[in-house]
């Protein structure tokens, strides 16, 4: 081999070898550096040679020095004007016997490089290693330091050598060995030190290799750092090295593949203001992969550019938007889009036709995609098997197997024999309709044009495994070893993630724990499904074992596995165990994804934490992602169910700005959360708005506006949407058809509440709890009692068990028409059913039986309840009071009466004057005096009104007494403004004696002023002439009472 080289290279009187190498290593040299630009640079000009011809001389401008070589045209040689360095210190052009001498020295330099690699790799870098190193070459000359470092593997170790090197020789190092530590760093993926080697590559002005820059994205990416390897770009242009375009569109399709659009488009812009010049290619990939997300305008905006920059789209252009926008749902626009393809003079390729017919079925247009697949058809010699293969997989996805049987004849005839794929299409097809008989048929059949593959078999142990036919599925699965084709980690995986779905989880296990004798190895999909599956069944103590079981076994885990035990834990009470998961997953550096989180949130919000729900909604964008309509719906949901309804108008249209895209989901979500907040107009408007963005309106779309519309009461307007959506085909569901119930049975309407509940019933619906109970509430309401007692024993012979709510409307009707006995009935069948009694319940029926005169056991109940910790309301005091003062227990209504004042509880004016009554009869004088006493206060916060003498004449309420037309205190037509302390006397007054204060019809109740307006009646007189009869010829009492 030498000799072959030494017979072409030629010599010369000056011992110095040909031109041809010098030129082909300052090309080299030149090809690998970049230029330095600054970031705002114009496109590249044509390279430049680090050398020039001057008469017949070369010059090569090196750094920091020149060296000239004389270039002898005739013979083709060199000479240099400066002395030539010793063999073995790098020098190419040697002054000794030609070419043996270049080997020579070559070889000597290998031996160095084969030394110093020793030392490094031999024995740790200190004190000796540098000592070794000197004896071997005191000052390394550039191809032994750049042998070395290409050599080198360890990043940590070849910058100690690069920083030995730079302090023995006292001289910055060449462009060449700062591009081989880039490499180094590239493949190693440690970016430590890649900003301060970046610095002063610019501080000595040299260049970048393209090669180095392109491995640094591509090593980002491995890394999977995308957003670290947009960092690198941006570093590189903060010190003015200009980026290789082959960097670029490198970042961007990683960036495309991984769905992060805006960093794309940065990236692609980026590259315009450096003066690339971009492609066709380049925008297609854009354009993907914002049509990809949704994101139609800026996919739109995009095609505009292009066409801006006098590109015309392509096939493969035409091919990606047909695709994407179909994807999403835009079909219409995919139409167009195919139309103007032909309009271009482009003839539609298998691809555009496919990618057409796919869309169209999917979008359940299955008659276009016919008439497509037919024209596509047309004069066509050989069919598209792709095309087939989707057309069949359109009709099985429609139920129309027969069509698609008749596809495979129609390939049979023009002399092709069905594939694989199109008998595993209808295979798949056949499993999602339950049809597992047929699709056994078919497996057998299929077996005369094509052997079924691993995905064949995976796909029948899919859906026997779902049917619950486990032995059927290992009967597969052992036909498939007979075949030749062994169970992958898919099949086990498919067999035991099904058989936990179906609760099986003894099969799943068993699965689980033989896969290793079937020589394959449980990988981590593998261990969540069946940590989800113990999860879901309530064993989440097993499913975390299983789970650290895992981590021993060496798998990393992932975002899906934590999901799952995060949920299961929430789901199953032990919302405090979810929340350490989370924080594992953090500790462990594992990243949530967006389902994580998604999910997190909707687990904190059915727990009740609403604040935890709201800050993991807002912690979303820390975690780099962004709120898509999952989020926004579960946010809307969470504050709907916790009474905050009112902020669905708010996030709604955040949503909107965030350019999330609504889905089914989104829509009803939102559409309850306006109904909720009152909001039915508005929800009536995104009704229409999902019908036009082509959602269909589901059964609970329909169901959230019919219930807010019955709840305010607009029944023709429920009635009409309920009409509408039978008229659809909506099949419509129980919680309809109560909500009309409801809604009629409130305002009275119990005949038509009647039609509705018979409907139901023809329809084969099975009235609720709730139904029955919007039934039985309306008639109660209508005081029609014995039709509610006769829907009661309708609704226990139907097998519906009453509830606690079924049992206080009962007896509270009965109570209302002084059935009291009755009522107590259904108390005691409430409580042997073992139904806890609500505060209503015990309220009710407290005031029953007291009422009927059976203070006793209304007694017994008021302390059972208040032992149950309960706390009583007014109504159960007064009731109480009444009843034991009209049964002549004097002493225990006043001990009544007393708890009632101390629980702050309102005393009206009749028990005040049946319980004095009782104590007048019952002679217990000094409790006569205390209550006495308190009624008097309550005549001096009267006087204090009536007077006008404490009151201060502020602004506050307009007050007119009774029995005047106009105030006469203040000698003038216009009425008195009452103080603030006058109107708190007035509002404790009415508290005390229930007087009945006049309104202004145009003021609302709530508000503290428009309650005092205008007192027209007040029975106080009545009061003071029933107290003056009670305490008369009890001197002691009669005198503190006129002293008041």
């Amino acid at each position: 081999m030498a000799a072959a080289r030494a017979r072409v290279v030629s010599r010369c009187p000056h011992r110095v070898h040909g031109n041809d190498s010098l030129l082909e290593t300052l090309r080299t040299r030149q090809e690998e550096a970049t230029s330095v630009a600054c970031a705002t640079q114009a496109a590249p000009s044509q390279p430049r040679w680090p050398f020039s011809v001057a008469g017949n001389r070369v010059i090569c401008r090196k750094v920091g020095s020149f060296i000239s070589y004389s270039y002898h045209r005739s013979c083709r040689r060199f000479t240099s004007d400066r002395p030539l360095p010793p063999a073995g210190e790098g020098s190419r052009f040697v002054d000794v016997g030609g070419n043996r001498s270049v080997n020579a020295g070559e070889e000597q330099t290998r031996a160095t490089v084969d030394e110093v690699c020793r030392v490094l790799d031999g024995s740790p870098w200190g004190p000796e290693a540098e000592r070794l190193l000197s004896e071997i070459h005191g000052k390394p000359n550039q191809e032994v330091i750049f042998g070395v470092l290409k050599r080198q593997k360890d990043l940590n170790l070849a910058l100690k050598y690069f920083r030995w090197v730079e302090k023995i020789t006292a001289e910055p190092h060449s462009v060449e060995a700062y591009n081989s530590v880039l490499m180094i760093l590239a493949d190693t993926r440690k970016y430590d030190c890649l900003e301060k080697l970046l610095e002063e590559m610019s501080i000595l002005g040299y260049g970048l290799s393209n090669k180095v820059c392109i491995e640094l994205v591509k090593s980002f990416i491995k890394s999977r750092k995308l957003r670290g390897a947009v960092d690198a770009i941006q570093m590189l242009r903060k010190f003015k090295f200009r980026p290789a375009f082959s960097a670029y569109t490198t970042l961007i399709g990683a960036l495309a593949n991984a769905r992060e659009p805006d960093l794309a488009l940065t990236m692609f812009h980026q590259m315009q203001e450096l003066g690339y010049e971009v492609s066709v290619q380049l925008f297609t990939t854009m354009v993907r992969v914002f049509a990809r997300e949704g994101r139609l305008d800026a996919a739109l905006s995009l095609l505009e550019e292009m066409k801006s920059n006098s590109f015309e789209a392509d096939l493969v252009m035409y091919n990606v938007c047909i695709d994407c926008f179909g994807k999403v749902g835009k079909v219409d626009m995919a139409w167009k889009f195919f139309h103007e393809l032909k309009a271009q003079g482009l003839r539609p390729d298998d691809v555009s036709y496919t990618s057409m017919i796919g869309v169209l079925w999917k979008a359940n247009r299955l008659s276009e995609a016919v008439g497509l697949f037919e024209e596509m058809e047309q004069d066509r010699k050989v069919p598209c098997a792709y095309a087939y293969n989707t057309m069949i997989m359109g009709y099985g996805s429609a139920g129309l197997f027969s069509d698609a049987y008749k596809l495979l004849d129609r390939l049979r005839e023009k002399g092709c024999i069905p594939s694989v794929v199109a008998y595993n299409s209808i295979l798949t097809c056949l499993g999602r309709k339950g049809k597992v008989d047929e699709a056994l048929n078919l497996f057998e059949e299929m077996k005369k044009d094509a052997e079924p593959n691993l995905s064949t078999y995976n796909i029948i142990i899919d859906m026997l495994c779902t049917s619950g036919k486990v032995e059927a599925a290992y009967q597969i699965q052992d036909t498939m070893e007979n075949a030749g084709l062994f169970p992958n980690v898919l099949t086990v995986n498919i067999m035991v993630d099904r058989l936990c779905k179906s609760q099986k989880l003894d099969e799943a296990w068993k699965i689980f724990e033989g896969i290793s004798r079937k020589g394959c190895t449980p990988d981590a999909v593998t261990y969540c499904s069946l940590v989800d599956g113990l999860g879901r069944v309530g064993k989440v103590d097993e499913a975390y074992r299983l789970f650290e079981r895992m981590l021993d076994a060496g798998h990393k885990p992932n975002a899906v596995v934590y999901t799952s035990l995060i949920r299961n834990f929430f789901r199953h009470g032990r919302k405090e165990d979810g929340h350490k998961i989370f924080k594992d997953m953090n500790r462990r550096g594992c990243l949530p994804d967006l389902t994580l989180l998604n999910t997190y949130m909707d687990c904190a919000f059915k727990a009740g934490e609403v604040e935890k729900g709201r800050y993991i909604f807002e912690d979303i964008s820390s975690h780099g992602f962004s709120p898509d309509a999952r989020s926004y719906s579960i946010l809307i949901h969470g504050l709907t169910k916790a009474g905050h309804a009112r902020e669905t108008y708010k996030l709604f249209y955040d949503m909107k700005e965030q350019g999330c895209v609504l889905d089914t989901l989104a829509y009803n979500t939102v559409i309850d959360g306006f109904c909720k907040a009152g909001k039915v107009d508005k929800a009536y408007q995104l009704l229409e708005e999902m019908k036009v963005q082509g959602h269909p309106p589901t059964v609970v779309t329909y169901g959230s506006v019919i219930d807010g519309l019955a709840k305010i009461d607009r029944l023709d307007e429920a009635y009409m949407l309920f009409e509408e959506a039978k008229s659809h085909g909506i099949v419509l569901n129980v919680v309809v058809y109560s909500s009309l119930i409801d809604g009629f049975g409130k305002v009275g309407r119990i005949d038509e509440a009647y039609l509705i509940m018979e409907e139901m019933m023809q329809k084969g619906l099975t009235p609720n709890v709730y139904t029955w109970n919007c039934l039985i509430d309306a008639l109660v309401k209508a005081e029609e009692i014995s039709e509610a007692l006769v829907c009661f024993q309708s609704m226990k012979e139907k097998k519906c068990a009453p509830n606690t709510y079924t049992y206080s409307i009962l007896i509270n009707g009965l109570c209302r028409v002084r059935k009291y006995n009755k009522a107590f009935v259904f108390w005691q069948e409430m409580q042997k059913q073992g139904l806890v009694p609500s505060v209503v319940t015990y309220t009710t029926m407290i005031s029953g039986l007291a009422k009927a005169g059976n203070v006793t056991e209304a007694n017994r109940l008021f302390e059972k309840f208040k032992a149950s910790g309960g706390v009583p309301d007014s109504v159960s005091f007064n009731a109480l009071i009444e009843g034991m003062s009209n049964a002549n227990r004097a002493m225990d209504a006043y001990r009544i009466f007393e708890e009632t004042r101390l629980r702050g509880c309102k005393l009206n004016a009749k028990t005040c004057i049946v319980l004095l009554d009782s104590l007048h009869k019952a002679e217990c004088l000094e409790q006569a005096a205390i209550e006495v006493s308190l009624l008097c206060l309550e005549l001096l916060l009267l006087a204090d009104i009536l007077s006008c003498g404490l009151v201060d004449w502020k602004s506050g309420v307009q007050w007119r007494p009774f029995g005047t037309e106009n105030s006469p205190y203040d000698g003038s037509n216009k009425p008195c403004d009452l103080s603030y302390k006058a109107t708190i006397n007035l509002l404790m007054l009415q508290n005390c004696f229930e007087v009945p204060f006049a309104r202004k019809k145009d003021e609302p109740r709530t508000h503290a002023a428009a309650v005092m307006l205008g007192i027209e009646k007040v029975n106080i007189l009545n009061i003071i002439a029933k107290i003056v009869r009670l305490i008369s010829g009890h001197g002691d009492l009669m005198e503190s009472f006129f002293l008041v």
